[in-house]
């Protein structure tokens, strides 16, 4: 039984290393921070496409206790410039073991209106963005009582790549939809590595959504992101459900999110095989205080077999700058 147990979680630990080192090298991972009010990080057509400029910084830490865990934490700010246009910057490090990245990405944006008025939202954006990622394998304390291997070179290894995402964005009143290309060249660090990496690092992310109620009662957001990487076929889809209550001070909102892989790995427990899907929930809370933001959320990922039963934590703080435009006559919380 220790045998199976201990099999589990190693298989599970290399199934989860290189799902997580595959994301590494798009640059930022897609997970749920996006619904934080930040659409912004996964879509470039959405950078100054709110009435406020908006600043935010996020911090994920996954499996409390673990040594070397998986993090993430990124800065972002996007703003409008003159009448359509927008502009944004990411800064974002993510850390897996061994293995590290930065980079930033810098975008331009261009909003056209088909609005007969400027408080009526009928708006078409696009987004380019320019991503720079420098990669990190750490070998300095791997040959520590360990044999002599010619491969390992026991220093700090870096490599740098360039890289596009494309997209846009439709919003209608109280209804979104995106479409992004992520990594649209096609680029390999040889540094780091030669034999394995693919040039092929695209990335499609389609979103959808629509607010429900009015501005006196409770607001509802449901909404999905669909995922898919061209090199894998891998997929993926979140269904979300948020909720918003206005107060004196601000607003008060909360949420919860589905995540579910259409591609399953399979282990082996007792002498059988099976298969599972990545699956995550999601819950989400948050509160704007007249210009700033505050939010918290923890995936749990769900099936027989997980490395452990600690979750992934996320802590997002936002303020909003320079707010020129009137808000438009919606419940559209992406952009009022």
């Amino acid at each position: 039984m220790n045998l199976n147990l201990n099999f589990k979680k190693s298989y599970l630990l290399l199934v989860l290393f290189i799902s997580q080192f595959s994301f590494s090298q798009e640059g930022i991972a897609v997970y749920s921070d996006y619904l934080t009010d930040n659409y912004y990080l996964i879509h470039p057509s959405m950078a100054g496409a709110a009435n406020c400029g908006k600043l935010r910084v996020t911090s994920r830490a996954q499996w409390f206790g673990q040594e070397d865990a998986p993090s993430l934490s990124t800065a972002s700010f996007n703003t409008g410039v003159g009448e359509r246009s927008g502009i944004g910057a990411i800064l974002f490090s993510d850390r897996n073991g061994y293995h590290s990245q930065k980079g930033i990405k810098l975008t331009y944006a261009h909003h056209i209106m088909f609005s007969r008025s400027e408080i009526d939202l009928n708006q078409l954006s696009f987004g380019l963005s320019g991503i720079l990622v420098q990669s990190q394998l750490d070998e300095t304390d791997w040959l520590n009582n360990q044999p002599f291997d010619p491969i390992v070179g026991g220093i700090t290894q870096k490599d740098s790549y360039f890289n596009l995402d494309l997209g846009a964005s439709y919003n209608y009143l109280e209804f979104y939809t995106h479409f992004t290309v992520k990594n649209l060249m096609g680029n390999v660090r040889r540094e780091l590595y030669t034999d394995f990496e693919t040039d092929n690092l695209r990335k499609y992310l389609i979103s959808a959504g629509y607010v429900f109620g009015n501005s006196d009662r409770l607001q509802w957001e449901p909404s999905i992101l669909f995922q898919l990487v061209e090199q894998t076929k891998e997929r993926s889809i979140d269904l979300n459900l948020k909720v918003y209550k206005n107060m004196d001070f601000g607003k008060l909102w909360g949420g919860l999110s589905y995540r579910r892989s259409f591609d399953g790995a399979e282990y082996l427990e007792g002498g059988n095989i099976g298969e599972q899907r990545l699956q995550y929930i999601t819950p989400i809370v948050g509160v704007n205080f007249n210009q700033f933001m505050f939010a918290y959320t923890y995936s749990h990922l769900t099936g027989n077999v997980r490395f452990d039963n600690s979750g992934f934590h996320q802590i997002t703080l936002g303020m909003n700058l320079f707010c020129k435009r009137e808000k438009y006559q919606c419940n559209c919380p992406a952009i009022n």
